[in-house]
């Protein structure tokens, strides 16, 4: 004998039930230990599906009645998302957050996501473009020097650099680290190497070696924002037109890979919460492949 299903709510009022859900996951979302950027998505998104359900709702009035209501509205929304074009990783962030968002009704969906193709070959600088971007930032004077040693030596993401303290760099005549305050609180410590140790000392030698954001201009603290635009303004000095952080991010793991680093070397170092991220910086592409060809056959 199956049990009958008793609703949550009366079927018909899922506007109001979504709005009080968007408020609960709202206030839950304001005490997690998440990124404000994982934060401010995650209430965009779960506010966005409040909207949908309000124009939609002569279709979807049991949205927050019971589980099948729930699932059946979040999987008719999954599809207009995809009709609208949204990417595969935006339409996974949008479901995360709308799932959350019935946790917080009392109602555990469940919702297949939508399959994200398997990244290929990350986009690493070139040694050529690596080297021209050392010397553009060099021309541009410490501050900028140092940037572009610590972005593509230690993997940081823009965040991580824009976060960082001038007490975050432990700097000796022989040794140094950098210590990286990453997403959902994770901390990390990365080893500086010699050319990245005497790059930065020179710029806190310039700057001042007392506490407070590690980076400024001329507006105060470099933000994650001024941290793109003088990686960006460095690429075309370089050449490189269009160059953002995350770019230099891939060059630091494609050289661990190159230099022998195992992936969970590279997970520790990058701060992956999964080994599988990491792995992608094993698949080689086109042309090194062909350099590994020449260099073991063309003897």
């Amino acid at each position: 004998v199956t049990a009958p299903v008793v609703p949550l709510r009366a079927a018909g009022d899922s506007p109001a039930a979504a709005r009080e859900a968007l408020a609960a996951v709202s206030r839950h979302l304001d005490r997690c230990k998440l990124s404000a950027r994982t934060v401010r998505a995650y209430k965009r998104q779960a506010a966005a599906y409040a909207d949908w359900l309000t124009r939609n709702v002569s279709a979807h009035g049991d949205a927050f009645a019971d589980l099948a209501g729930a699932e059946g509205a979040v999987t008719a929304w999954k599809r207009d998302m995809l009709s609208a074009r949204s990417s595969p990783a935006t339409v996974n962030q949008a479901l995360a957050a709308v799932t959350l968002m019935y946790q917080q009704a009392g109602l555990r969906i469940a919702v297949k996501r939508v399959r994200i193709p398997r990244p290929g070959e990350p986009g690493a600088l070139t040694s050529q473009q690596e080297a021209a971007l050392r010397r553009a930032a060099a021309r541009r004077g410490p501050r900028d020097a140092a940037i572009i040693a610590v972005l593509p030596d230690t993997g940081a993401r823009a965040g991580e650099c824009a976060r960082l303290d001038a007490g975050d760099f432990a700097i000796t005549a022989r040794t140094g680290e950098v210590r990286l305050h990453g997403k959902g609180d994770q901390v990390r410590s990365v080893p500086l190497s010699r050319r990245a140790r005497e790059l930065v000392s020179a710029w806190l030698d310039e700057r001042g070696r007392h506490p407070g954001p590690a980076w400024h201009g001329q507006r105060g603290p470099l933000t994650i924002s001024g941290i793109t635009q003088v990686v960006l303004a460095i690429g075309v000095d370089a050449d490189v037109p269009g160059l953002r952080p995350h770019r230099c991010r891939h060059t630091f793991a494609t050289r661990l890979r190159q230099g022998g680093a195992d992936p969970a070397q590279i997970q520790a170092l990058l701060g992956h919460a999964s080994i599988d991220t990491a792995a992608r910086y094993f698949r080689a592409g086109p042309a090194e492949n062909a350099a590994v060809i020449e260099r073991i056959f063309d003897q």
